[in-house]
Parts: C-alpha cells; structure tokens; sequence
C-alpha cells in the first residue's frame, strides 16, 4: 500500500536528499522496498505527489503548500528528479501511492491541500463505500464541494476540514504568525477520527464480512505544526508502521548512505515516515500504535490516543498480521514497550485521554 515521508526542518532541505538521493529514499521505497512484507503489491506505482512550503514571507506566494503530483510511478519522472536537485524547503510532505479506492489520476494523488492546509493517508477507511452518504450529509457544502477525486482519503480531509471549521477555525482564513495552533488541529483530527469510528460502526453492525478495522495513518499540516496519527479501530491489531527521528542534520556521508546526525539534543531536524529512510536501527523510534505525533516548533509531542480501542497494559502484543496483509508493516524497528519512548516530562504528562466533544 502507500508510503508517506514527512519533512521539517529549522532550514531548508534540498529536496533531493529525501526524495531521489538515499539508498532507500521514498521514491525507492516505490518500487524497492526492502521492508515490505506483503508480496502480493510488490510497488507503490500508481502515482506520487510532493507539496513543499517556499521559504521566506513572500506575500505574493501566499501561505499555501506548492504541490507537484503525477499518475505516473515516481521512479520514472523526469520531471520530479529534476525539481528535487533544484528546490528547498523547511516543511515537506511526500507520497507515494498504491491505490485502493479510486481511479488512476492526479485529483486521487496525495498530499491534498486546502488554502494553507496540507494532508495526505496511509491506510484505508473500511466500508467507505457504505459511509459515503453520511460524510457527505455530515459536512457544509463548501467541503463537500471541495472534493475532486474518489479516494478515501480526501474524503477524509474534507471532514477533517469541516470539523475545523465547527471548531471555529476558517480553513480558508490566514493561518497567522503561528498557524492554527497545534492543539486545535489536533482536537480536529481526533474528532474526525471519532466521526469515522462511529459511522463505521454503525454501517458494519450485524454484518461480519465488513468488520475489518481502519487504518487511519493520517497527517496533516498548516505548515507551521504537524499532526500525524498511528490508528487502526481494533484493539489487537498493529496499526500500519510509522516512525519518526530526530537530530541536528540529516547527513550523507557516502553516496547514497545517509544517517541522522545529532551533535546536540536539539532538534533541528525531524523525519516522520511510513518507512525509515536509513537502515540505522538508533535513527529512527516506533510511533506506538494508536498514537498522535504533534510537531510544534521543532519539539515532538506524542499522546496516547485513549479510547475503545487504547490497549492499557503496553505487555499485551498486537497481532500485525492485518497490516501486513495489506503491506503496511516494516518492521525494521521493533515497537515500543510504552508510549512515553524517553519524551520530555510535557509529554509524558499527556497520557490523559485526548478526545473533545462539540
């Protein structure tokens, strides 16, 4: 299935260290993924896209994410080599997609944007077919109107994007100097995860064959914070991977070899992806499952997310053959015994449940 890479920085990157030049770059990861356990999809082939945030304050430009996505394989465009050596940016998000709702074609390829919001999924929205008639009834019709392709996934963003609203953010409006504010976005992705939970629920009720759980790998951007979750609606099963590292620079110290250098405890730079970009086991740390990764200036904050689904007592496995089944798993690293994985005390202090009601 989908891979998803996700960049910020304190300065700029050249695209190309994250996109083309690793050994096991994103757009490697597309068709060479030595991490895969699911066979049966040997390649993320059915498009890519990469949205990236223009250093500096030029008003002209305005607020919003430059997006550049195509239905063809990542590893045989031309086009996004070439703006990988040439372009910079402090706040990245890439994809790489293997399809499993909607056609081939550009308006299905993540990330998607909305004004100075960016969001793309890794995973799938179980019964979504059946759910369709209620996210649209749910949401105003500006959002509902926003959606331009069959997927999911945007479909996700719009509610994302209307339970934003009902909190009484305008997704439309001037993020400002410090954007939303990482604690509302999070309060909109936990509810649109709740909405989700329960129209599920309610479509699958008394019918077993439609019981299978979401994978709701979500991430989103103002860019300024980043909100990104490890979520799956089963309290056995693994979530599909995700992991993050931290240091003061993503270097490479031979061709095509890279590793996360930290010469301090200041983080500099911070890596969230589906799959790691290095095989140096001390780079990158498990993000436990059903949990919510914040990135606010350039400190991770990770949350239980503690609901029906919260396993208590971190000695009880998960089973991760469900996400394996659908090629979801790298298991390079193994994960974590606990959800505090050696966080700051602001962190380990938010182990309370995170949900809010409207």
């Amino acid at each position: 299935m989908c891979r998803f890479l996700i960049f910020k920085g304190r300065d700029p990157i050249l695209l190309a260290h994250l996109l083309t030049r690793p050994e096991h770059s994103i757009i490697n990861q597309s068709y060479d993924s030595r991490l895969r356990i699911d066979h049966r999809r040997p390649i993320n082939g059915d498009g890519f896209g990469v949205g990236y945030y223009t250093p500096g304050a030029d008003p002209e430009l305005g607020d919003g994410p430059c997006v550049f996505c195509a239905t063809t394989p990542a590893w045989n465009n031309l086009n996004l080599a070439r703006l990988a050596e040439k372009t910079k940016s402090s706040m990245v998000f890439a994809h790489v997609r293997a399809s499993t709702a909607g056609v081939l074609s550009e308006t299905n390829c993540h990330p998607f944007t909305f004004h100075s919001l960016m969001f793309m999924h890794n995973g799938q929205i179980t019964n979504f077919h059946r759910m369709k008639r209620k996210f649209a009834s749910h949401m105003k019709d500006e959002y509902f109107l926003y959606v331009q392709g069959g997927t999911d996934s945007e479909w996700a963003f719009a509610l994302f994007l209307d339970t934003l609203d009902k909190l009484g953010v305008d997704p439309s409006g001037p993020a400002g100097v410090n954007g939303f504010g990482h604690e509302m976005i999070r309060n909109a992705m936990l509810l649109t995860i709740q909405f989700i939970k329960d129209w599920s629920k309610q479509c699958s009720e008394g019918d077993a064959d439609n019981e299978e759980p979401s994978l709701l790998n979500f991430a989103v951007t103002d860019g300024h914070s980043v909100i990104v979750t490890r979520y799956i609606t089963s309290q056995t099963e693994e979530a599909a991977s995700l992991h993050f590292s931290t240091g003061s620079k993503f270097i490479e110290y031979e061709p095509g070899q890279y590793k996360m250098e930290r010469r301090d405890r200041r983080q500099d730079v911070i890596l969230v992806a589906s799959e790691p970009l290095t095989f140096e086991r001390s780079d990158w740390v498990t993000v436990p499952t059903n949990s919510i990764l914040t990135i606010n200036n350039q400190t991770v904050l990770l949350h239980p997310i503690m609901d029906e689904f919260y396993q208590a007592d971190p000695s009880v496995p998960r089973s991760s053959n469900f996400a394996a089944s659908r090629g979801l798993v790298s298991p390079i690293v193994e994960p974590q015994a606990s959800t505090n994985v050696n966080l700051p005390p602001l962190e380990r202090e938010g182990r309370r449940r995170l949900s809010i009601t409207v």
